[in-house]
């Protein structure tokens, strides 16, 4: 069955980094589209980052373009999401999502869309 497990989250200092960690069983990471998202507490769930696998095309929000980059280690069926200079606005619980189909990046993000999820890992940047 899919699985997706979300790991590295913790507590970070402003303009530090974190790496998240996405390791997905039950599939492989090819021919899908796979995402971070991310809620905080009273805010609605926003799309972070998502990729087509296939062919690479990567969408990233916004707010976090030129700060985090996303990335995916094909042999280790593990999607990252490398975070830098973090501001506390980047509080969040952390999720990694896939649909079991090719999607838009931009569209899977921003809808958001998603077949199976993580359980979250909390990101806190606080000094």
């Amino acid at each position: 069955q899919v699985q997706l497990v979300e790991s590295g989250g913790g507590l970070v200092q402003p303009g530090g980094s974190l790496t998240l960690s996405c390791a997905a069983s039950g599939f492989t990471l090819d021919y899908y589209s796979i995402g971070w998202f991310r809620q905080a507490p009273g805010k609605e769930r926003e799309g972070v980052s998502c990729i087509s696998t296939s062919d690479g095309s990567t969408y990233y929000a916004d707010s976090v373009k030129g700060r985090f980059t996303l990335s995916r280690d094909n042999a280790k069926n593990t999607l990252y999401l490398q975070m830098n200079t973090l501001k506390p606005e980047d509080t969040a619980v952390y999720y990694c999502a896939a649909l079991d189909r090719l999607a838009v990046p931009q569209a899977m993000c921003v809808k958001p869309l998603g077949d199976y999820w993580g359980q979250g890992t909390q990101v806190t940047v606080s000094s």
